[in-house]
């Protein structure tokens, strides 16, 4: 009989059937696991335990174990991994719990969307059926036509989202629809694709027929996101409207997109980072002493507020110093740890060799030239262009002001916290946002939109300043752009990404945004990790 080929069998990760992989070997797949899927989950018995996308973690050799950490505002998780599993797209962990006699397994999941396919398409085709029975009752006179959920890669239209047309007569409308068992993401998405679909219904459509607009559905009580963008879509391009359905009452509520209430956003107070380099240079000499020498003139140190500081290689965060009180005591002192991304490790003497051969395989690996298959090349692609672009912004972008640049605001609005790329004034005092993606993003369009949308309510936010002059914005009244005054005009947005990553459904999507915003698509050069180019750029002007 020969070897069990079929895909349900579990293998190791790495070194020959019947062999357990080292402690080193173990964490470099982990490593590379989490670099490849930043959006991962890690669940046990089929609940998630940690959303990789805002947990912290450590893996390393400890002692001949490999040690993994793992720990966020909800809790804090120590096990020993004992072996790496392959299961499809997921990692099972087997694990030790101190104390515990018998091992107990973990799984890496790409996301926290634990339904398997059949239940996923079941429950997709179960929306699909109701959506029909309620459109059918509710928009009297139109034909339901065609609705789907069928894949079309070529045109990005994906098995979660219902699509379809509502026809009277010569004229129609594009209708698409997505469940409340979606993801939150996804039912984010849902307008993206919507404006896609439109534009699909529009230029494969019969000609006899007109497609005036477009009406979006999403689950009762996730509407604020998709009303506050269709806001600011271009009204004379089509008519957008929103509603919400309650799946138990099979419910279909208008929302009325215009009235939505004010966007309340506010901006974190700015801070002196001359004053958080002074209160961390302790931590920051420790750690620089423990850089290669030669290396040390690349490492970027970045003050993150008043009282942490970062180390960066190429945007990657690889060690940080926070000052603060110290334990069972009033004095302040400074915690050092190291780390790549969310990889974080608190600094001792018994780990500098630890954190040495960290810091010599990074910067090893993140170089321009480095191993595309080495996850510490692969890690935070994004902050890797920010970084490039803030080095090169003044030539890349003579227009804008590189000595009133901010990196990675936070910026709050509804309860959500957002981080602005890049924050800067152009020559004319008008604030500009810059929203970058090192890869394929079929979102980036809105997902900018929304960055934009705080950007202006804070600009518009204005009260007069002191001694009766100017009204300032709630940027200047935060500390941001000292000595400048910013413009009351809206923000300019721009958008950057390599030329071949860019995702072809972002110009049609771009279109449809309101005249009212003057944006910006900039391609760069493949190769920017070297040699930073713009090789075609388009503007919202060129729609004519």
């Amino acid at each position: 009989m020969g070897p069990d080929t079929s895909p349900q069998r579990q293998r190791p990760v790495a070194g020959e059937p019947g062999k357990t992989a080292s402690p080193e070997r173990l964490a470099q797949i982990i490593e590379s696991y989490l670099a490849d899927h930043p959006a991962a989950a890690l669940l046990e018995d089929g609940r998630v335990l940690f959303d990789m996308r805002t947990a912290r973690y450590s893996v390393a050799e400890s002692h001949g174990r490999c040690l993994l950490q793992l720990w966020s505002n909800e809790r804090n998780l120590v096990r020993t991994v004992v072996d790496v599993q392959q299961r499809a797209q997921c990692l099972r962990l087997v694990t030790r719990r101190m104390g515990a006699a018998k091992p107990q397994s973990l799984e890496l999941a790409p996301s926290s969307d634990r339904r398997t396919p059949t239940v996923r398409d079941s429950a997709r085709r179960n929306y699909q059926r109701l959506l029909e029975r309620v459109l059918t009752r509710h928009f009297i006179g139109y034909k339901v036509d065609g609705l789907r959920t069928a894949m079309d890669l070529e045109h990005s239209f994906g098995p979660a989202y219902v699509r379809g047309r509502l026809l009277k007569g010569t004229g129609a409308d594009a209708v698409i629809g997505v469940s409340a068992a979606e993801s939150g993401s996804v039912i984010d998405g849902v307008l993206t694709l919507g404006i896609l679909w439109l534009e699909y219904c529009r230029l494969h459509g019969d000609a006899r027929r007109h497609f005036g607009g477009l009406k979006v559905i999403v689950p009762a009580g996730a509407w604020r996101t998709t009303a506050e963008r269709i806001a600011w879509l271009n009204h004379a391009a089509a008519n957008f409207e929103l509603l919400t359905l309650d799946e138990r009452s099979e419910e279909l509520v208008p929302v009325d997109f215009r009235d939505t209430g004010n966007l309340e956003s506010r901006v974190v107070h700015a801070f002196s980072p001359a004053a958080a380099l002074e209160r961390c240079q302790a931590g920051i000499d420790r750690l620089l002493a423990l850089v290669p020498e030669a290396a040390r003139e690349r490492v970027e140190i970045r003050p993150r507020s008043a009282t942490e500081v970062g180390l960066l290689l190429h945007g990657l965060e690889f060690a940080c110093v926070r000052h603060g009180a110290a334990a069972h005591s009033f004095a302040r002192e400074n915690e050092v740890t190291f780390g790549a991304g969310a990889n974080e490790t608190s600094l001792t003497e018994e780990n500098e060799a630890l954190c040495c051969d960290l810091f010599r395989r990074l910067f090893k690996s993140r170089q321009a030239d480095g191993a595309h298959t080495d996850p510490l090349f692969r890690m935070a692609p994004e902050r890797w262009l920010e970084s490039r672009l803030r080095m090169g912004l003044a030539e890349l972008l003579p227009d804008l002001r590189v000595d009133l640049l901010y990196s990675q605001v936070p910026a709050l609005s509804t309860g959500d916290r957002g981080m602005l790329d890049l924050l800067t004034l152009d020559r004319n005092s008008r604030l500009v946002v810059l929203e970058l993606k090192a890869n394929e993003d079929l979102h980036l369009p809105l997902q900018a939109l929304d960055y934009w949308i705080r950007v202006r309510a804070l600009n518009a936010d204005r009260k007069a300043g002191p001694s009766g002059n100017a009204p300032h914005s709630a940027f200047e009244r935060s500390g941001y752009f000292a000595g400048a005054e910013v413009s009351p005009l809206p923000p300019r947005l721009i958008l950057a990404g390599p030329a071949l990553r860019i995702h072809p459904a972002n110009e049609p999507v771009l279109r449809y945004l309101s005249p009212e915003i003057e944006w910006e698509l900039i391609a760069l050069s493949e190769h920017w990790r070297r040699e930073l180019k713009i090789v075609f750029r388009k503007r919202s002007s060129d729609r004519g």
